[in-house]
């Protein structure tokens, strides 16, 4: 029976990419102009009644487009947000039909670029995309495979995040892990690869937690404050004041959430807290974003921030905030950022481990770790990989595209 073409596409909360194998190597295609990856993001262009994606959606953000952008959509899968439909560029659709779309799009790149028709799809997955809840991790796949089959493509199959990038990466013999960070998700594999190139898989576990979390954690601790996070309200009712309320902030700071809040209840509750403020400067700036439509601008800022105070030749960066206020930024330094992710890694580290004890393992017999993702690269990450595993060499090979060449090199195998 002759395989399918079949299309390995890992679909990312930040990014995504797809690729085939040829002859033997992974081969991903270019899917924009000069690249191999583009961000997984949307835009609905109010004017065209048309939704772009990749850095053409983000260029639209930047340039100040009327329309709606949206990042992060992967995370949305196996919420009842997913089938919540929204008037967004003019239409009303829900969320399948958005990821359908983007994945459409991804399809016919891919297609263009070959000269192929890909019927299947190999489609990578985390481990547990809501660790916290069986019923919403497997709603998410039943959600992803309703995206990838209304995008066009006759089936889909998938492969486990870590495991893709396991086939991929350049290891050696003895025990290992991969640690995959991802923007939604982290997830491990701990293997045995054996001096005959064979490689046993042990056992594989995740936890909902990655960049964008890192992301939203630095930005309600170092931005949402200067909104408003913490300040006081008055009692409207009677004397006293009450600490203004989170779930706004939390939400602003919340990549997939940004775009609920352009609404008219939230822009009421923000103006509503405005007049009730001790400190009504703060909480104008937060009027001022939901009016102006600059949570993700702020997002941006903040990420931009992580990524340089994650430089190894610098102790300290700054979260420049120009975009809402001329001369407004916050520092970051190493410590601080430290400080602020130190739960969240920590949670990754005690997942790391409890895969090691799913599959029999001490932290002490890893020889080898497997960093795959932009969020590993953060030396917070890193410190505590080595801290778990203190006699494994660390390795970042081809970190941002090792699952999509995972993917690549599975695909034409994925439906034989």
């Amino acid at each position: 029976m002759t395989s399918p073409n079949t299309l390995g596409i890992d679909f990312g909360t930040s990014n995504s990419a797809a690729g085939v194998a040829v002859n033997g190597a992974a081969w991903l295609i270019e899917v924009e102009p000069g690249e191999t990856t583009l961000p997984t993001a949307v835009f609905f262009d109010v004017d065209t009644h048309k939704m772009v994606i990749g850095r053409r959606a983000t260029r639209a953000l930047i340039n100040g487009d009327e329309g709606r952008f949206m990042r992060a959509l992967k995370s949305l899968l196996g919420t009842p947000l997913m089938r919540e439909k929204r008037r967004l560029g003019g239409e009303l659709v829900d969320f399948i039909t958005v990821v359908a779309r983007f994945l459409a799009d991804l399809k016919s790149r891919a297609e263009a670029a070959t000269g192929q028709t890909f019927t299947h799809a190999l489609s990578g997955r985390p481990v547990l995309f809501h660790s916290k809840d069986a019923d919403r991790n497997a709603q998410a796949e039943v959600d992803l495979r309703a995206c990838y089959l209304a995008a066009g493509f006759e089936d889909v199959r998938f492969m486990l995040e870590p495991e893709a990038a396991l086939r991929s990466a350049q290891v050696h013999p003895g025990i290992g892990l991969i640690v995959d960070i991802g923007g939604g998700t982290s997830d491990f594999t701990a293997f045995d690869q054996k001096p005959d190139g064979s490689t046993r898989i042990l056992a594989s576990h995740g936890v909902r937690l990655g960049g964008t979390d890192f992301d939203r954690q630095l930005s309600i601790d170092h931005v949402m404050p200067l909104l408003g996070r913490g300040t006081a309200i008055r009692n409207t009712f009677g004397d006293g004041t009450l600490p203004a309320p989170n779930r706004i902030f939390n939400d602003l700071a919340t990549w997939q959430m940004i775009p609920f809040l352009y609404a008219a209840d939230s822009r009421r509750a923000a103006a509503d807290l405005l007049k009730n403020a001790v400190e009504p400067e703060k909480l104008s700036r937060l009027v001022a974003v939901l009016e102006d439509e600059l949570g993700h601008d702020l997002a941006f800022a903040v990420e931009r921030g992580k990524i340089a105070a994650n430089q190894p030749d610098r102790e300290a960066a700054v979260i420049d905030l120009k975009v809402l206020e001329r001369g407004l930024s916050v520092p970051l330094s190493k410590p601080d950022m430290m400080g602020s992710l130190a739960d969240d890694v920590a949670a990754i580290g005690a997942c790391a481990e409890e895969t090691l004890s799913r599959a029999g393992l001490a932290p002490s017999q890893v020889e080898q770790i497997v960093l795959v993702g932009g969020s590993a690269l953060l030396g917070a990450v890193q410190s505590q990989m080595q801290l778990l595993c203190p006699n494994a060499d660390l390795r970042c090979d081809n970190a941002m595209t090792a699952v999509a060449d995972g993917l690549a090199l599975a695909a034409a195998e994925a439906f034989a």
